[in-house]
């Protein structure tokens, strides 16, 4: 399990880091598992460079992928990918639409068997993609699902589901049984300020309900995959990780209703480094966690 220890003093340098060349010996000490295929628990493992997450897992009898990210990273995985392995890919899966986990689906366009996402996820991915007039460049799930999805890869067993809205109406959780991982989506943002993205059915309320469901389906030894995490080593994690994010987001609509009933604008709301009782939570991003929130309470 990637830990945090030793890394937040580095915090704020990391930050600051950029992928120009002459700075990729910073950006590896700073963030040492970026660009690796770096392996958590037999043989599953978890892939960082620009954008969501991406899970993985690869033996010689089967592949599977969680996420994409972009074209160029997506080629970039794909390249370490058939270092280990030079096979097809059994299953691609998206947790949900948003193109920093799925626009790098096209690169998989003809090495994957199938594409697996949650029937609103399709949905999603293509309503916004035919609003860039991008649906050429865009390989859409094949495969959807409306509660669960499983299949046999390997010596794994990998298992979708679907617990209903939060970041968006569309997410899933994927599950490697046998090594116990799970991939969240963007369901988790560790530390890191959320995208709540309302106009893709995204729920505050019912996303804390979704967080108080996954960490009553999965146990004590799950290790989750996050979507994002606020620095690379944050982008695993436990559950006691989901009930923080599931704290931060009770206290957010807390703070927002209680703001809006004392007649406080939205400019005044996020005029704050932090959430009231969610201190974790810091950087850039308290604006959309706001405006989200009052976007919801006034019932919109």
């Amino acid at each position: 399990m990637i830990t945090r220890r030793g890394f937040l003093s580095n915090a704020s340098m990391a930050m600051g880091a950029t992928l120009l060349s002459g700075q990729q010996g910073l950006l590896k000490n700073l963030f040492p598992f970026a660009h690796d295929m770096h392996v958590l628990r037999n043989n599953v493992g978890i892939y960082l460079d620009r954008g969501g997450s991406i899970g993985w897992m690869i033996e010689k009898d089967g592949i599977v992928v969680i996420d994409t990210q972009f074209p160029e990273q997506a080629a970039n995985f794909i390249g370490l990918m058939k270092e280990k392995e030079d096979r097809k890919v059994d299953i691609l899966f998206n947790t949900h639409h948003h193109g920093d986990h799925s626009s790098g689906n096209i690169a998989f366009k003809g090495l994957a068997d199938k594409l697996v996402a949650h029937a609103n996820s399709r949905a999603n991915q293509e309503r916004t993609a035919a609003e860039r007039n991008a649906l050429d460049s865009q390989w859409l799930p094949d495969t959807v699902f409306e509660e669960s999805w499983s299949q046999k890869v390997g010596s794994e067993t990998v298992t979708a589901r679907y617990f209903g809205p939060g970041h968006t109406n569309g997410d899933s959780v994927i599950h490697f049984e046998n090594a116990n991982i799970a991939h969240t989506g963007d369901l988790m943002f560790n530390r890191r300020f959320p995208y709540i993205d309302k106009s893709s059915g995204a729920s505050i309320e019912n996303w804390i309900s979704v967080l108080q469901q996954i960490r009553n389906t999965y146990d004590s030894d799950t290790l989750f995959i996050f979507g994002h995490g606020k620095v690379n080593e944050l982008s695993t994690g436990s559950k006691e990780d989901l009930q923080a994010f599931e704290n931060y987001l009770e206290q957010l609509l807390n703070y927002v209703k209680k703001g809006m009933a004392e007649g406080k604008t939205a400019d005044e709301l996020a005029a704050v480094a932090f959430i009231p009782n969610a201190p974790e939570w810091t950087g850039d991003g308290i604006r959309r966690s706001i405006d989200a929130a009052m976007i919801e309470l006034q019932g919109n």
